[in-house]
């Protein structure tokens, strides 16, 4: 990490001379701008946020391929039924590319927005504009704070470094592992800062900006996590009913998982990408103006590196529809009204090649990839289905896409809040709870939970089942929060499965299960009679050829050792103060 933070020592194109070897090297160079004359103005410490911006951009801050191998929700690429994949197999250790590059994206974020923070502290009182000055101080502390978090939640059990200044020389870099609760608090009073002194909104041409209910969003987060369920409500609450944010569920779930209606009224935190990019580029970049997860997560000239896991395939197309909303039905070749193969959330979070009623890549879907090699589903996340015909198309000599990525919207508050509801005392609130379920399902005209005719929705169909806390949490657990959230966030998945305490038990219980899969013919648009083979995942046992996912996991999982990520070696083999 020092060697890392030294090399990015640089904002934009502004080099700065921080420190010498020698006298002769003291002297200022001309043709660089250093430290004596940059951090001057609010227009300095403005280029130095952005940034910090751009540290968020960084695909390595949520390293989302390697977080969700970590949980019960991917199969980690092409070559069923073998993988190498250390992150799925629970084989990684500190030597590991995955916490190794999201520790040093977090370190070089958090170097970023001490610098901005100095300047800013230097800049107090010297007449400057002071609404300004307050909005870039708040935004710098969120992103320490959020980087911390991440740190908090991600590592060695919550212990890592605090670094609360911009370090000068070589010694400053060598600090010691922070106790957890002391990192805690760290992070808790940056985010804090930011709830009380960032705005609600922003003006349209600063959306994307970090705002007063993205920090109550994080800091209710943090609280759910340290299982402080009255505290996390709270956030939780001032989140969805403050007028000053605005929040509401976007009308269509489908507005929160490709290029249309980006940041939208859902949108709580945001990392906006574009392909408005400069040519000598590189698409590699550690933070990159646009992002490659499309190509992560397509077959259709992508590299389809992690597929939806045999369960929650099989969950999101048994998940029931809401036969009383009209949403719910199309009218076929014939004019004749029916039910939609598979309800609207499924539709929008994966693809599966008997949904006749979504095109995909601009065919009907079973035509607009190959599902083969026993390939029953792509996540539609991320990607490009509904704006070219392959991904390619969005840029040709490289893996680009403008695709947003969401790292917290209103319907994982209101499942949280549930959550904070149901844990938060004896018994919970279970109808407040179930209230928030079922806007969230609701919104894509799912059958709602609870007695028919009840809630806010009367007139919608119900399950007919009376919810206590414990079965209304084992819904939030392995059918609301993975469905609704699923690939999305900050490794949501893997933390709530390590939070909750199932991850091993969850992986004992899948390894059990198993697939096998049938053929699924089809016409194409040529008319032609088609067939895509071993493309529908049926679960049961059939033959030798079954598919069964975790058995390695289940098998390898060490609490100790795979429940967070380990300080990497790139930090125990540069700082002397780490045993």
């Amino acid at each position: 990490m020092k060697k890392l933070i030294i090399k990015y020592m640089a904002i934009g194109l502004i080099l700065f001379t921080a420190f010498a070897c020698e006298d002769f090297l003291t002297e200022t160079n001309p043709n660089m701008m250093s430290t004596d004359s940059f951090w001057k103005t609010l227009d300095d410490t403005e280029m130095g946020l952005n940034a910090v911006y751009n540290s968020f951009k960084n695909g390595s801050v949520m390293r989302t391929s390697d977080e969700y191998n970590r949980s019960d929700m991917t199969w980690p690429g092409w070559g069923r039924p073998n993988t190498t994949n250390s992150y799925y197999l629970q084989t990684f250790t500190n030597a590991s590319d995955g916490p190794n590059s999201k520790w040093d994206a977090l370190y070089k974020g958090i170097f970023r927005a001490n610098q901005v923070i100095e300047a800013l502290t230097a800049l107090e009182g010297t007449g400057v504009d002071e609404e300004r000055w307050t909005e870039q101080m708040g935004q710098a502390k969120f992103f320490r704070g959020l980087f911390y978090f991440y740190l908090h939640s991600s590592f060695n059990n919550g212990s890592v470094l605090i670094y609360d200044f911009v370090p000068q020389d070589e010694a400053d870099f060598y600090q010691t592992v922070r106790p957890a609760d002391e990192v805690r608090a760290f992070f808790t009073a940056d985010l804090e800062y930011a709830h009380q002194n960032l705005p609600g909104k922003w003006e349209a041409r600063d959306l994307g900006r970090v705002t007063a209910g993205s920090a109550a969003a994080v800091l209710g987060k943090s609280y759910l996590y340290a299982e402080e369920y009255a505290k996390a409500a709270e956030y939780f609450k001032d989140v969805i009913e403050n007028p000053d944010y605005g929040y509401a569920l976007a009308d269509h779930i489908g507005d929160n998982f490709t290029t249309q209606n980006e940041l939208n009224s859902e949108s709580i935190l945001e990392i906006v990408y574009s392909l408005n990019y400069k040519a000598e580029e590189s698409v590699w970049a550690e933070e990159n103006t646009s992002s490659t997860l499309n190509f992560t997560v397509s077959p259709v000239g992508g590299w389809r590196s992690i597929y939806p896991s045999c369960w929650l395939i099989m969950a999101y197309k048994n998940d029931a529809m809401d036969v009383n909303d009209p949403r719910n039905y199309v009218t076929d070749q014939d004019g004749n009204s029916r039910l939609r193969t598979y309800n609207l959330r499924t539709s929008y979070s994966i693809a599966l090649v008997d949904d006749v009623d979504m095109q995909y890549y601009g065919v009907i879907t079973a035509e607009g990839a190959n599902f083969n090699n026993k390939e029953t589903a792509y996540w539609r996340k991320h990607s490009n289905w509904d704006i070219c015909e392959n991904e390619k198309d969005i840029s040709q000599a490289t893996p680009r896409s403008g695709v947003n990525y969401r790292v917290i919207r209103l319907a994982d508050v209101y499942l949280m809040y549930a959550e904070a509801l149901i844990q938060g005392g004896a018994g919970g609130d279970v109808e407040e709870a179930l209230k928030f379920v079922n806007r969230v399902r609701h919104r894509s005209a799912l059958q709602l939970l609870g007695m028919d005719g009840t809630g806010e929705f009367p007139g919608a169909d119900h399950d007919d089942v009376t919810y206590d806390a414990q079965s209304l949490m084992h819904h939030l657990m392995y059918v609301e929060r993975p469905l609704e959230l699923s690939a999305e966030g900050h490794a949501i998945r893997t933390i709530d499965m390590r939070r909750w305490g199932i991850t091993h038990q969850r992986f004992q219980e899948l390894s059990q299960l198993h697939y096998h899969t049938e053929h699924y013919p089809f016409v194409d648009s040529k008319g032609e009679n088609r067939t895509r083979w071993g493309s529908i995942l049926i679960e049961g046992e059939k033959d030798a050829n079954d598919l069964v996912d975790y058995v390695q996991a289940a098998q390898n999982y060490n609490e100790a050792a795979h429940a967070y990520w380990p300080i990497p070696n790139s930090e125990t083999t540069t700082n002397p103060e780490i045993n």
